[in-house]
């Protein structure tokens, strides 16, 4: 019973420390002068990402078998699954609540349906702007080559694979300057930010109140994140799962909890564009940072179950390019991404029977 109910104030912990962190890191783009964009692709992408980056680090370097390795191996691979299907999912589910909870006001309110989809948005209305998916597709269409690559890379052996390593270093290195340099020619008016949570009352709060907000609720998002996967280890036995399947199947969804709740938090405040930024920018390090550490310090072999994750996260990410490309990613086709978590789950169960 203590496991079922620390997971619940872990997960509460996590969401409130994510309301925090996006306030702090909104100032914080704005002090540091990078784009709008670049808040979510970079600075909210690095401070969520940390936590599993840590444990593909501590797992590569410091395990003392290979089995210890592999779990860093698992943790590169799990990230970005469960953020091209679980987290774009839960926030095309959150557009769809969203957008019937103003149909249903502007009903309330008048009586008839509005024509303006400004004021009466339609759940089969895209998502974003044009712009906005074309920065999504940019984003979607760099990591898939890349992490294509490391899937490859999972099925062979030769000598010098672990000097490729530093090229995923070097190419998230690119993405991340791309994004930096990128965010400096975005244009439209700039939106007035909330007031800091640690100064509340002041117009435009101090940079060090500014820089302590976000490392506080970093700090805590981490050690929850990492409490809230402990739980789930001691509750997938109690509930007849074995190891091998939560640690695929339930501690990927774990790990990427703050990336999801920063995207219910932003989409709640009609920042869709930041949501939808947030989870790319941190597949971009999840496919990047984490194999480069898997590809230096370990054999980087795939067994059938990593393959299949792999294969997983590659259809997701096609599927969301080709609904792109249609110019039809609605709230429900972005949504639909979690049913690709739930094949995978189908799919696993067998490989590890």
């Amino acid at each position: 019973m203590i496991h079922f109910l620390l997971l619940i104030i872990c997960a509460v912990a996590i969401y409130l420390s994510c309301e925090w962190f996006v306030n702090a890191v909104e100032w914080l783009g704005e002090r540091l002068g990078v784009g709008r964009m670049a808040v979510g692709t970079i600075l909210a992408a690095f401070g969520t990402a940390l936590p599993e980056s840590v444990v593909t680090l501590v797992a590569v370097t410091t395990g003392a078998t290979a089995e210890a390795k592999d779990i860093g191996v698992g943790a590169a691979m799990g990230g970005p699954l469960a953020l091209a299907t679980v987290a774009y999912g839960v926030t095309g589910a959150m557009l769809l609540l969203k957008r019937r909870r103003e149909r249903n006001a502007v009903l309330a309110a008048t009586g008839t349906p509005s024509s303006n989809p400004l004021i009466y948005p339609d759940a089969e209305d895209a998502v974003g702007t044009e712009k906005d998916m074309q920065r999504l597709a940019k984003d979607q269409k760099w990591f898939l080559p890349i992490f294509i690559v490391k899937v490859a890379l999972g099925l062979v052996a030769f000598a010098f694979k672990p000097v490729l390593g530093l090229l995923f270093f070097a190419a998230y290195a690119v993405y991340f300057w791309r994004e930096i340099r990128g965010g400096q020619d975005e244009d439209g008016d700039e939106e007035e930010l909330e007031p800091l949570k640690f100064q509340p009352k002041a117009a435009s709060p101090a940079t060090w109140a500014v820089v302590a907000q976000t490392l506080v609720t970093l700090a805590v998002i981490f050690f929850a994140s990492q409490l809230f996967v402990t739980q789930l280890d001691a509750i997938g036995p109690m509930i007849g799962l074995s190891a091998s399947v939560t640690a695929l199947l339930l501690s990927p969804i774990a790990t990427e909890l703050p990336e999801t709740m920063n995207a219910v938090i932003w989409v709640r405040q009609g920042k869709t564009e930041l949501a939808l930024a947030n989870i790319s920018g941190s597949m971009m390090i999840q496919a990047t940072v984490p194999s480069g550490l898997g590809l230096l310090f370990t054999g980087w072999h795939f067994d059938a179950a990593l393959l299949w994750s792999g294969l997983i996260t590659i259809a997701a990410i096609v599927y969301l390019l080709l609904t792109m490309r249609a110019h039809r990613l609605t709230p429900a086709r972005l949504a639909l991404t979690a049913g690709f978590y739930v094949l995978f789950g189908l799919g696993l169960v067998p490989l590890l029977a």
